[in-house]
């Protein structure tokens, strides 16, 4: 199963390169938004309590409900779906029938959206060890589903499930060309939720700032 998905993920970078080299360049990936620039993640991040990631015990991705409605038959995913993508057409139910995806994690670009996770850039786990274990269920339905800021972006699913709910320190996007915004999109979603970071995970994040 590794090896077709992994060979399907191939066929697809093919593709979209053929369409690239075919004059087809508007694959530019949308953001999330409300992204600070580099002064601003700067002040953020000095802001932010330092202290140990708490203990897991009791967590469970359900905890965190996901994706809710947000109206016009369409979920939080497929949202994100359509703000991320170039040209995206929906059916009825809102599931795309037609785009692509640019996924600025690892400079790729699909064009099926099965091939597309949606990141939550902190993730579920990881928030819920550094503060949200004492949110309200409601709490963690809007820290999961939240549109207004830089918390969900469409990347590639590989990439996202390689990421898993590991912090800076333990993981980076493969393009590191992408750390300034990433690392900058990280602290303010701490910053908004009032997370708390590790010592290892500040240290990552003031080094991928310095890249901007």
């Amino acid at each position: 199963m590794t090896s077709q998905r992994t060979f399907r993920h191939a066929l697809t970078a093919i593709g979209s390169a053929l369409l690239l080299t075919a004059g087809v360049t508007n694959v530019a990936s949308a953001e999330p938004p409300n992204i600070p620039d580099e002064t601003t993640a700067q002040a953020q991040l000095a802001e932010l309590a330092v202290a140990p990631d708490g203990s897991m015990d009791g967590y469970d991705r359900d905890l965190f409900p996901h994706w809710s409605d947000q109206g016009d038959n369409c979920n939080t995913r497929e949202a994100v779906l359509k703000r991320d993508g170039t040209g995206v057409e929906t059916g009825t139910d809102c599931y795309p029938t037609s785009g692509s995806w640019h996924s600025p994690y690892d400079d790729e670009t699909w064009t099926e959206p099965s091939d597309v996770d949606i990141d939550h850039v902190v993730p579920l786990a990881n928030a819920y060890r550094t503060g949200a274990d004492e949110w309200t269920t409601a709490q963690r339905e809007q820290f999961a589903n939240d549109l207004t800021d830089a918390q969900l972006i469409a990347v590639t699913d590989n990439v996202n499930q390689e990421k898993g709910d590991q912090s800076p320190e333990a993981w980076k996007p493969p393009a590191e060309s992408y750390w300034c915004t990433y690392a900058s999109m990280w602290i303010s979603v701490k910053h908004k939720w009032e997370l708390t970071v590790n010592d290892a995970e500040k240290v990552a994040l003031t080094e991928m700032l310095e890249t901007c």
